[in-house]
């Protein structure tokens, strides 16, 4: 058994989303203030840094095709600098699954965790995603026009890293686990064609969604912003939310 250090405040804020109400039936999309990171940030999976601990959480993901099951909380916080678009989470999971390390190989089977973007709200269609598992194996890829069209024919992201730890066992699930903890580091540079200032400029918006699911016992789908579709998909942009880059720092100085 793995255990991370996590941080408590972040530990005792999971409860009480657990049982947050589903949005309402007109449409509202969440908004998020990403702040800066105000020292550098270490990738180990801890989230034991000053500037994790004072962001923010991104508030309770919804369920959007529930039926059965456990729902399993999540909490995530972004932060940026000049180099990189930084990602944490936390995620109640019972049951962890996690197998695969390749880059582009099967991630989603494993429980697994995405990120969702259009770098430019003014073409919301053109967008990324980037979905990983605990032990860091993750799959990346971009669709030039839209959710309706084929994806791009190879894209991958360079320098992404990414760094996990969990409390529990992997891939045992007749045991219960406690919860996986992934920090990633995705570089801008990757998407200067497709934004309109590399690195974003302060008040620069994206518009973003983080979505949840995968493993081999009482899989659900979870998502910061929830889709409209009768069955299950991600690649919804006209319902992700928006996010925005603040020069605003975490933590806060003088």
């Amino acid at each position: 058994m793995r255990r991370a250090l996590l941080p408590v405040i972040l530990l005792c804020s999971i409860p009480s989303l657990v049982n947050a109400d589903e949005p309402s039936k007109k449409f509202k999309p969440p908004t998020y203030e990403i702040l800066r990171a105000s020292s550098p940030i270490t990738l180990d999976g801890k989230l034991d840094e000053p500037a994790w601990i004072a962001a923010p959480s991104m508030g309770p993901f919804h369920f959007t095709w529930y039926k059965s099951g456990k729902q399993e909380q999540t909490v995530s916080k972004m932060l940026w600098d000049d180099n990189y678009l930084y990602v944490a989470h936390i995620c109640q999971d019972s049951h962890i699954t996690a197998r695969h390390k390749q880059h582009d190989g099967p991630i989603a089977q494993d429980d697994c965790f995405e990120v969702m973007f259009a770098p430019d709200p003014d073409k919301p269609n053109v967008y990324f995603n980037v979905e990983w598992n605990v032990i860091g194996g993750y799959v990346d890829n971009h669709r030039p026009n839209g959710p309706k069209q084929p994806r791009a024919p190879k894209w991958d992201a360079q320098g992404v890293k990414i760094a996990g730890t969990y409390v529990g066992t992997l891939n045992k699930d007749d045991d219960k686990d406690r919860h996986w903890i992934v920090e990633a580091a995705i570089p801008f540079e990757n998407f200067k064609n497709y934004m309109p200032h590399t690195p974003p400029q302060t008040g620069s918006s994206w518009n973003l969604n983080l979505n949840r699911h995968g493993g081999d016992t009482d899989m659900q789908y979870s998502q910061w912003s929830p889709a409209d579709t009768e069955k299950p998909s991600f690649h919804t942009p006209h319902r992700f939310g928006r996010v925005t880059f603040s020069q605003r720092k975490s933590p806060f100085k003088e």
